[in-house]
């Protein structure tokens, strides 16, 4: 990222009930939460009602937010296998909402989430929570954890981007790492 270019990322932790959602700007590694956020979808009882609802709202973000980037966590495994079809289908309207707009999707696994917050990837909500006090301001505290945990989603996907090893993910190896950041060799 140059010096004075502004990374706008869209954090999302998709949920089938509520969608957390946060916006974060980054500026020469100074992160400004600029909204935070859920939606809630509960009151509608169509599944397919709730999916239209998510891409809505993602689309309304994108084009009031205009994000250069979305980070979304991915879905967790869990024994309900009903509730996993329900949760990869909001993450995969929300991702649809955002390749309409030709942004770039990058997707987070919770344990990474939480280990790129805390160091721990085992930390519980509360942890996280608390740990993105630190690392960026924001006011009162969310009503969800959903809204933190799309918060600590976008922060991961910053401090991944930020970081060369991050960048090179699924390359091999310190060759490919110095073919891919010729700036880093002295």
């Amino acid at each position: 990222m140059s010096k004075d270019k502004v990374s706008v990322i869209l954090g999302i932790d998709p949920g089938s009930t509520i969608m957390g959602y946060s916006i974060i700007s980054v500026r020469k590694k100074e992160l400004t939460l600029e909204s935070m956020g859920v939606i809630r979808l509960e009151k509608y009882k169509s599944h397919y009602k709730r999916l239209h609802i998510i891409h809505d709202k993602t689309v309304k973000l994108i084009k009031h937010y205009h994000p250069t980037e979305v980070a979304i966590e991915a879905p967790f495994f869990g024994k309900n296998v009903q509730s996993m079809l329900k949760l990869g289908r909001a993450q995969g309207v929300a991702i649809a909402a955002a390749l309409q707009f030709e942004l770039p999707v990058e997707e987070y696994a919770p344990r990474r989430i939480k280990q790129a917050i805390t160091g721990n990837g085992n930390a519980n909500k509360e942890q996280v929570a608390g740990m993105l006090r630190h690392l960026i301001e924001f006011d009162g505290s969310p009503s969800f954890a959903d809204a933190t945990d799309a918060l600590a989603t976008a922060i991961c996907h910053h401090l991944t981007c930020s970081n060369p090893i991050g960048r090179s993910k699924g390359k091999k190896g310190w060759s490919q790492f110095l073919k891919d950041n010729p700036d880093r060799i002295l």
